[in-house]
C-alpha cells in the first residue's frame, strides 16, 4: 500500500512539475519568494494592530512563536524522515524541472513553506474572523499558490506539501487554542 501511495505521489508530482510555461515560471518563483511577501505581512499586522490596539502585542507574539515552531518542526521532521525532494531523488531526478538552479535541500518532507503559510492563514482566520471577508479566500488562494509554487519548482511532491499544510494548521490551532485559554483566564481581551 505505501509502495502505491509513494508512486502516486511520484507520479502526479512529475504530471504537475512538467506543466511550465515561461509567464508561469516568473509567477511561482515569486510566489516561493519569502521577501515578496513582506507588504502583505505588514498589512495584516496593521490589521490585527487596528483590530486588538494594545493586544495586538500578544497576538503577534504568538503568531511570532507559531512560525518559528512550524518552521522549526518542519525542519526537524525533514531531517528525521529523510525524503528526499524530487529534486534530489536518484529514480526521478532527471525528469524534474526546476528553474534557476534551485534545488533546496536534501529532505522534503514537510514543506516548510506550506506548513508557514497554512498555519498564518487558520491563525488570520481566527483573529480577524475572515470568515465573511474577501481577504479570507485571498489567504486561503495565497496558501495553495504558495504551496503549488514548491511542487512546480521542483522541489516538494504533493504529499510534502499535504504534510507541511496539515502541520502548520494543527500548529496554528494548538496556540490559537492556548491564547484563548491563556487571555481568557487573564481576562485581557476586549470581551472581558
Amino acid at each position: 500500500m505505501l509502495d502505491f501511495l509513494n508512486d502516486l505521489d511520484i507520479n502526479v508530482f512529475l504530471f504537475l512539475n512538467s506543466l511550465h510555461d515561461p509567464f508561469f515560471d516568473v509567477l511561482m518563483w515569486g510566489f516561493s519568494d519569502k521577501l515578496i511577501w513582506i507588504p502583505l505581512y505588514l498589512y495584516l499586522i496593521y490589521l490585527i494592530v487596528r483590530k486588538y490596539g494594545w493586544e495586538s502585542i500578544t497576538i503577534l507574539l504568538s503568531l511570532t512563536i507559531l512560525i518559528a515552531l512550524s518552521d522549526q518542526i518542519s525542519v526537524l521532521i525533514k531531517e528525521n524522515v529523510e525524503r528526499f525532494r524530487p529534486s534530489h531523488n536518484p529514480d526521478i531526478k532527471e525528469q524534474v524541472r526546476t528553474l534557476n538552479g534551485y534545488m533546496g535541500g536534501n529532505y522534503g518532507f514537510v514543506s516548510s513553506h506550506a506548513a508557514n503559510s497554512w498555519a498564518l492563514v487558520y491563525f488570520l482566520y481566527k483573529f480577524l474572523n475572515l470568515r465573511f471577508t474577501l481577504l479570507g479566500p485571498i489567504l486561503i488562494i495565497w496558501a495553495i499558490l504558495v504551496s503549488y509554487s514548491r511542487i512546480y519548482l521542483g522541489v516538494h511532491y504533493p504529499c510534502d506539501i499535504l504534510g507541511g499544510a496539515l502541520l502548520g494548521i494543527v500548529l496554528s490551532w494548538i496556540i490559537v487554542t492556548l491564547y484563548q485559554r491563556i487571555i481568557s483566564r487573564l481576562c485581557f481581551s476586549k470581551e472581558c
